[in-house]
């Protein structure tokens, strides 16, 4: 094989394993998306380790355990696309205490509600839990929505569309156990 013919074959190569991994096209909706949901996910991850401290309905913890399985890995993924465009990460390491009141963000908990969940036992923890994680959950909605109508990167979109599908089911069973459903 010729020099020009390996390099060819190489650059073809390097494009198909580019676009296997969605690519390194971006826009400035995907690193919002990312940028945004770390954060907001790190809340909710927080708040579902709340509800495992707290609460002793078997349904509230099955869904924390659900949310914490299904948001902790999600993290990792947009940390690992933010660092590979170059891009700011949201520090969560010090929890939602180090990166002050987020709540302007769509469903972000106030530090008021938080504190709130941390002072507050039994059936009323269940239901203040559920109804602002079910908040919580729609805003998420609201960013995967906006990411998949004006995002480019794949990957970023797909997530954005599992997101917007796994949390409107959470949503629905959250308010059926909240007896709104």
């Amino acid at each position: 094989m010729s020099q020009h013919a390996l390099t060819r074959t190489i650059a073809a190569a390097s494009l198909l394993l580019l676009a296997a991994c969605g690519g390194t096209d971006h826009a400035e909706a995907d690193v919002r998306f990312a940028q945004q949901m770390v954060p907001h996910h790190a809340q909710a991850v927080e708040m579902a380790d709340q509800a495992l401290d707290t609460s002793r309905d078997a349904d509230v913890r099955r869904l924390a355990e659900e949310i914490r399985a299904a948001q902790d890995p999600e993290i990792e993924t947009m940390t690992g696309w933010l660092e590979e465009w170059g891009e700011d990460v949201p520090d969560t390491s010090g929890g939602m205490a180090g990166m002050g009141d987020m709540s302007e963000m769509d469903g972000m908990m106030t530090d008021a509600e938080m504190q709130r969940l941390d002072t507050t036992t039994g059936a009323e923890f269940d239901r203040l839990w559920l109804r602002l994680m079910v908040e919580h959950h729609q805003g998420a909605i609201e960013m995967a929505r906006a990411e998949q109508a004006d995002g480019t990167y794949d990957a970023a979109v797909d997530l954005a569309k599992d997101v917007e599908r796994t949390q409107q089911a959470e949503i629905a069973e959250m308010e059926e156990l909240l007896g709104q459903g």
